[in-house]
């Protein structure tokens, strides 16, 4: 991965002693690192996978990058990866996003587009409503129960949230802070990712397995050895701490209560090839029911491409990833053949699909708060004795689903950490 400070093996027994380690080489563990890059401290940050970058993750394709999980730069004018970008020469393409529009009215004509819009604006008006008045309630409570939107809502919902509203909560939902400007990036997201933390002193493929913190020193285990620590920085997936894949001696209870109460949402994609493309204006768009939770939406020719990219969230998600390889890019084809004509399907070639909740050290895609469960955020960004800190997108307050909300909350549990070793 090019990384300049990647350490070497690791020493068996008692292991190599440190002052801070890092697990998980996401962008909150990166953002980390590079916090800590200029401390007097020996660092190193322990990666399961064989490359760094978490949920950001891109790769080749016909030539062009594309991007298998995190896509865009949320908030760009307030989201630091936009400078980042800037700094390291990354093309930013800052045309408004397709999600709100429909190539054509095939399924869903202009007056059902604007009417959904104004139901998802109402709806958001209740929220904010219940959310003021501290009613942590599933969202789906708030439906209007006449509206004939109630399954687009759902399926946005799937691919906002990763999850139907009925498993969202109001209050959660409401804390979310989105200005509404979104670019992308044409080398993509997990590219940029990749090069921002492409300094940092990690080890791959070196997944931790325990974290024992009855003693004065912390021991984190691995694989490939032991290590010494004064103070650890957790930044793995909410499911992947709540499935117990790392055990804690003695238990951290509260923490993983938290985790759970965080559940990762699902989104997949499915990308396809597209030929003769210019039957489509850059970046279109399409549903591809309206009339069901369970559809997919498709990015038609993104930043100009001859590519189709489509989305899924939520239960159809779920179902789709269970039916195993393939399935989620069959069900698009024939989502996209039902709405353009059954000759549209010798015009695709299927190009890549994920499977994130089969990823094991990821299990999902993005966390949201059950309902009644708003205040587990604060409970899992809260350090243990001062020297374990948890950090990552689940810990976000406002940026919570975001690659820059994982890189805030990263950088603050680097502050907590320089500052506790400060006083040791």
């Amino acid at each position: 991965m090019g990384h300049r400070r990647c350490v070497g093996s690791l020493n068996g027994g008692h292991g190599q002693r440190l002052r801070l380690v890092i697990v998980g080489a996401g962008a909150a563990g990166l953002a980390a690192a590079n916090a800590l890059a200029s401390a007097p401290l020996r660092t190193i940050v322990l990666e399961a996978r064989g490359r760094i970058g978490g949920r950001a993750h891109s790769v080749q394709s016909q030539n062009l990058a594309v991007d298998l999980g995190c896509g865009w730069l949320h908030s760009a004018l307030d989201n630091p990866f936009s400078r980042i970008a800037e700094q390291l020469g990354f093309e930013i393409d800052n045309s408004p996003p397709h999600w709100t529009r429909q190539a054509g009215a095939q399924n869903f004509s202009r007056a059902d587009q604007a009417a959904f819009g104004a139901a998802l604006g109402a709806l958001e008006v209740r929220i904010s409503k219940a959310a003021t008045k501290g009613r942590d309630v599933p969202v789906s409570t708030l439906f209007d129960p006449a509206c004939p939107f109630n399954p687009l809502l759902d399926a946005f919902s799937g691919f906002y949230n990763g999850a139907a509203f009925d498993q969202i909560s109001t209050m959660d939902y409401n804390a979310y802070r989105d200005t509404e400007v979104n670019w992308r990036l044409t080398r993509g997201y997990g590219t940029l990712i990749t090069a921002f933390g492409a300094d940092a002193p990690v080890k791959l493929n070196t997944p931790v397995s325990a974290i024992d913190h009855s003693g004065r020193a912390l021991r984190i285990e691995t694989p490939n050895g032991t290590l010494s620590t004064q103070v650890v920085i957790v930044t793995l997936p909410t499911d992947v701490l709540a499935a117990g894949t790392l055990a804690f001696n003695p238990g951290l209870p509260a923490a993983l209560q938290a985790a759970a109460d965080l559940p990762l949402g699902l989104a997949n994609k499915v990308f396809l090839g597209l030929d003769a493309p210019e039957q489509f204006g850059p970046d279109s768009h399409l549903f591809g029911d309206p009339s069901r939770a369970e559809t997919g939406s498709y990015a038609l020719r993104p930043m100009g491409r001859a590519m189709i990219e489509g989305y899924f969230g939520g239960t159809s998600a779920r179902e789709l990833e269970r039916a195993g390889s393939g399935a989620a890019t069959a069900f698009a084809i024939e989502q996209l053949c039902a709405l353009l004509g059954s000759r549209f399907r010798d015009r695709l070639h299927p190009l890549a699909e994920t499977r994130w909740a089969a990823d094991p050290w990821s299990r999902g895609s993005y966390s949201h708060a059950a309902p009644g469960a708003t205040g587990a955020r604060a409970i899992l960004a809260t350090p243990v004795e001062q020297r374990i800190i948890f950090a990552g997108e689940a810990c976000s307050p406002h940026a919570f689903s975001t690659a820059h909300g994982a890189a805030e909350s990263g950088r603050s549990a680097a502050a907590h950490a320089l500052a506790q070793l400060s006083d040791t």
